[in-house]
Parts: structure tokens; sequence; C-alpha cells
């Protein structure tokens, strides 16, 4: 199973359907979509077990869909373009498992301390700048750019040290984490010390059988 990364970017009033899925995340970058008489502005997130139909305002819309299927089906290259894609490990990958949909928001010079976390999750950048140091390699990103971290592999983070810094996130975690922080700093002495990030939660969904 894999968790994939897309961007959708629709025109003034189109509408799309999405399915096949056990899963997935919507949060949107642009523009306005509504879906079963809701509508979500830019900056709102949602997360949903449902095939999903999205009808976008009309400025269109620009999204971030995080889905965890087996296999996408053909992408619509006229609007969707495949971002990035990790793998769930296959004891996260059914019921008794959750997608998560947040944002992790960094002052300036904000750091995430060496830590792991108990499932896979992608990542992508909204807003400032970020390093990320994991398994010997240290890479930047900016808005937009993605990023795959496993869950055990150490991480440390490195926001900019001049402006405020803010990535959306999506990862698949145990159900005993509902509602809980997924993060385990792997230092015993950074465990107590003051954190720096600010969370916002967009939803929860368990996976489908």
């Amino acid at each position: 199973m894999k968790l994939h990364l897309l961007e959708d970017n629709l025109s003034d009033g189109q509408q799309v359907a999405f399915s096949g899925a056990l899963a997935r995340a919507i949060y949107v970058t642009a523009g306005e979509v509504t879906s079963s008489g809701t509508t979500y502005q830019c900056d709102d997130g949602f997360v949903t077990d449902q095939s999903l139909t999205l009808t976008a305002g009309v400025e269109g819309a620009s999204l971030w869909r995080w889905d965890i299927c087996e296999a996408l089906p053909e992408t619509p290259v006229e609007y969707t373009a495949i971002k990035l894609s990790g793998e769930v490990p296959e004891h996260l990958s059914g019921p008794g498992n959750f997608l998560r949909l947040d944002s992790v928001t960094f002052p300036p010079e904000g750091t995430a301390l060496l830590h792991t976390h108990q499932g896979p999750g992608i990542r992508c950048l909204r807003e400032g700048g970020i390093r990320i140091d994991t398994g010997g390699l240290s890479n930047s990103f900016g808005p937009g750019g993605a990023w795959f971290e496993s869950g055990p592999v150490p991480v440390f983070a490195q926001a900019d040290r001049s402006v405020q810094s803010r990535f959306i996130r999506a990862m698949v975690l145990p159900d005993v984490l509902r509602g809980k922080s997924s993060i385990h700093y792997e230092n015993e002495e950074d465990r107590a010390k003051p954190k720096s990030q600010i969370y916002r939660s967009f939803g929860e969904i368990g996976l489908s059988p």
C-alpha cells in the first residue's frame, strides 16, 4: 500500500470525482471547493473514506490531495499532477489504523528536535522554508516542496531563520494515537525542553477494510 500526494488545479465551476482509496485527505491551497453541500475555503482541509465529488468555486481551486491505495488510477494530466508517493507498511495498511491531516507551524528559527513517529507521512511546505536532516542526508524545501518520512527513521528539522514556516502533513498511524501526538523525541534531555511547533488538526479518519 502507498500514500500518494497529488496536486489538482481546477477551473471555474469544474466538477471532479475521486474514488478507489482506503482514505484520503484534501487541503485547499487556493480558491474553494464544495462537497456534499459543504464549502471548503483556502486553507481548509478535511479527510474522508468515501468516494468524493468536488465542485470548484467561481475562481477555481487548487488542492493538495493525499490518497492511500495500492496504485493510482490513470490521472487526468490536464488538472492533476503526482507530487510524491511513499510506502505504508503492511501492519498500518488496514483497519485499526487511521489517516490524520494537520499543519505544523514554526516561528522563525524554530526546530523540531531529533524525533521519530509511529507511522509514515508526506509533508508539503505551505510557507517559509525548512531543512530536513534524516538518514544521513540534508534537504531544504521551499513552498510547494514535498518530502516523505517513513516514521521510525529519526528526523531533525530546522525552519527558516527569518520568517514563519508551515507545512501540511498527512500521516498513517495506529488507532491508539487518535487525538494524540505521534512524536517521540530520541534524546531524553530533549523531551522536557520547550517546543516551538504549533499544530492545527484538520481531521482523522479510519482506514476502510
